[in-house]
């Protein structure tokens, strides 16, 4: 912890709501580790901390710079206690979010945060975090759509199709991507559903995509090609798309 955090904290704590969480900044040690996760955390506008909240990094605001009133705590409950393997920080993030909780992160570097093979986050499996993730998209955006494209006709994609509820699987109406090879097959098939016939899913490019969209793309990995093309359809975050990567 930075000296100056507590003071830096504690002043925007009073400038904004009671029923808000500040964070901060962090510096990740060893240098680079985790470093497309702390280039996000640390670079996410203020605008998009309650709306990009389904990614695989978890709080848009991380659990080691949180500062809060006491009545925020209590108001949730505390951690979720069941033990070892829960990510307590990505649960008690969205009850805070459903009790209209809000959300702020102070600009500036206040925690020196260290990475190592021995954290408690290591015992948290991935599918876990994406059953949690999995279950809030479904309550709160697929359950109000009639339809929707998922962005991304390879393994992600397809992994988000199976791992959907049966209501939701229905309203899915396209794949959707860059890669021509997947673009050329035409049709994803469910082989692994019950049903007679096997449900057909038709694979678009990109531009040909109906909004919403639930986007399985993850972030600066491709060059900056995705986020151009992303930009290119004038869509806004939260409404026309979802980010699920």
């Amino acid at each position: 912890m930075h000296p100056e955090r507590v003071s830096r904290q504690y002043d925007a704590a009073i400038c904004s709501p009671p029923n808000t969480i500040v964070g901060s900044k962090f510096l990740r040690l060893p240098e680079g580790s985790t470093e497309r996760y702390a280039q996000w955390a640390n670079s996410l506008q203020q605008d998009k901390l309650n709306i990009q909240i389904f990614t695989s990094h978890g709080p848009t605001v991380i659990m080691p710079t949180w500062f809060c009133h006491r009545a925020v705590f209590d108001t949730i409950g505390g951690f979720d206690e069941r033990g070892k393997g829960i990510p307590e920080d990505l649960i008690f993030f969205y009850k805070h979010l459903d009790l209209g909780g809000k959300l702020r992160r102070v600009d500036q570097v206040l925690l020196t945060y260290r990475y190592h093979q021995q954290a408690a986050t290591f015992s948290v499996l991935e599918s876990t975090i994406w059953d949690v993730r999995l279950e809030r998209l479904q309550r709160d955006f697929l359950s109000r759509w009639q339809t929707f494209t998922i962005w991304n006709a390879g393994k992600q994609g397809r992994r988000l199709y199976r791992s959907l509820c049966e209501e939701s699987r229905k309203k899915v109406v396209a794949f959707c991507d860059v890669d021509q090879r997947k673009i050329a097959k035409k049709v994803y098939i469910y082989e692994e559903s019950t049903e007679v016939p096997r449900p057909r899913v038709p694979i678009v490019h990109f531009s040909q995509a109906i909004p919403p969209l639930v986007i399985c793309m993850k972030l600066d990995l491709t060059g900056g090609d995705f986020e151009t093309n992303l930009s290119s359809m004038n869509l806004e975050e939260g409404k026309d798309y979802i980010l699920f990567a």
